[in-house]
């Protein structure tokens, strides 16, 4: 079987954290072996502490630290990947943020640092890890369903990840003939460390299932999931989509309208 190495970015949040025990799972039923570097911004103590979950739970793992903002960082990230795993079999994009702001009032500085982010970074680490990631290797970016739809008051976000989505599209077509798949998973609402004290409020929890056709919020494992069967040899003829990870929400929004016609009764 082969050899699983990884990076993942983001490593240290909800998704991220659920994304790499995934993996290890995922090596463990496959019988291969993995090693992953896992990238946050700074080090301290929850990289520290996810070193040390994922070698407790059977992989070869490491920490990694840098501003995926600065094109240098991310060159830097992907050679120290490359150096500990010796190699890579894939890349997970996963780091990224969001921020409150309508387009007439968002500042130009914003809008870049959302922009460089969330697309710009994928783009440097996949474009730094491709020599490694030829022959077989894949990448995964995270985007969200804020790309699929406008998000009022996310002005920036919404394009960047809608943007994230056409990149990647765009890389699996020009990298197919290197081996390299390309896809992307869209996160709907899941409940991390990072939205928890929204889902405390048994109110808003009730307000926001309720839009959710398979009536629950989503956990970072079932992002995680996703992301696992996409950099699998179950998904190797896969490349260039988008595995929206919602419940159903995202195609919802008709169901929502007043007026609807009733089913027509049986005959």
């Amino acid at each position: 079987m082969t050899a699983v190495r990884a990076l993942v970015t983001g490593a240290t949040g909800g998704i991220g954290r659920a994304i790499c025990l995934a993996l290890v799972e995922q090596a463990r039923r496959d019988g291969a072996d993995i090693r992953i570097a896992a990238a946050a911004s700074r080090p301290g103590p929850a990289l520290d502490a996810l070193v040390a979950e994922l070698t407790a739970a059977g992989a070869a793992a490491t920490g990694v630290c840098g501003d995926l903002t600065d094109p240098d960082s991310c060159a830097a990230l992907v050679a120290q990947a490359g150096e500990f795993c010796g190699g890579l079999t894939l890349l997970v994009s996963n780091a990224g943020a969001s921020g409150p702001g309508r387009l007439a009032d968002l500042s130009v500085e914003q809008w870049d640092a959302t922009f460089a982010l969330n697309v710009r970074a994928t783009w440097l680490l996949a474009r730094a890890a491709r020599p490694l990631l030829a022959g077989g290797g894949s990448v995964v970016a995270i985007a969200s369903m804020s790309g699929l739809h406008p998000h009022p008051g996310y002005g920036a976000y919404s394009p960047a990840k809608a943007a994230l989505t056409m990149l990647c599209r765009q890389l699996a077509q020009e990298w197919a003939d290197m081996g390299i798949r390309v896809n992307t998973v869209c996160p709907g609402m899941i409940r991390t460390p990072l939205t928890e004290a929204v889902y405390r409020d048994e109110s808003v929890k009730a307000q926001r299932e309720v839009l959710v056709p398979l009536a629950r919020i989503g956990r970072a494992e079932d992002v995680a999931a996703a992301v696992a069967y996409l950099a699998s040899a179950g998904a190797s003829y896969v490349t260039g989509q988008n595995l929206v990870v919602d419940g159903g929400v995202a195609d919802h929004m008709l169901a929502l309208i007043p007026g609807r016609p009733q089913k027509a009764a049986a005959t």
